[in-house]
């Protein structure tokens, strides 16, 4: 099967803006031939940061999510500005959000698509480590409460429903598989039939 493009876009317009979205309507012809629309919700780069401290204990913010309607705990993350490089971003959410400023920062698996049906938003997430304090400035719209778990504790946390955020759940598992916490999926045969 082809992984071509089977849509062709005849028209785009913008139905609403504002500084964090856009929402796109486009004409479209659908694979099957169709005329027809597709909505897009076009975001800044989404990007996640798992602190560790000394203790190898993940650095968590919990904050009200106005969308979901419900509190929620989340490892360090933000949206780049216009032309911000995704880890300077997550460099500077850090600082923000937690008041950490990292002496190692590295790249933590590939791009993430959090809702591709809908939406263009592209994530990337990073590991940081040999973090120092700094004062924070958290947005005017975040109230925040930052606490330290084990991965273990946040793994469970998990399991448990008490973070829902994708990219923090992501990301939780990523630093445990690169830990040797969890096994390796890649290590691991899914065909098998025993």
């Amino acid at each position: 099967m082809s992984t071509e493009n089977p849509w062709k876009t005849l028209s785009t317009k913008v139905v609403y803006k504002n500084p964090w979205i856009t929402v796109r309507e486009d004409d479209v012809i659908t694979p099957s031939g169709e005329k027809g629309i597709y909505g897009v919700v076009e975001s800044r780069i989404a990007t996640g940061i798992v602190a560790l401290t000394e203790n190898s204990e993940i650095v968590l913010v919990g904050q009200f999510r106005y969308a979901m309607n419900e509190y929620s705990w989340e490892i360090i993350e933000g949206g780049a500005e216009q032309g911000e490089d995704p880890q300077t971003a997550a460099v500077r959410e850090l600082a923000e959000e937690a008041g950490l400023i990292p002496a190692h920062v590295e790249v933590l698996g590939d791009e993430i698509h959090l809702s591709n049906c809908h939406s263009s938003e592209r994530a990337y997430l990073y590991f940081a480590k040999g973090l120092t304090k700094t004062n924070t400035n958290p947005d005017s719209t975040e109230q925040l409460q930052i606490k330290t778990v084990s991965i273990k504790t946040a793994l469970e946390m998990l399991e448990k429903g008490e973070i829902k955020d994708s990219l923090s759940i992501i990301a939780i598992y990523r630093i445990a598989i690169k830990l040797g916490i969890i096994g390796n999926l890649s290590s691991t045969s899914l065909n098998s039939n025993t």
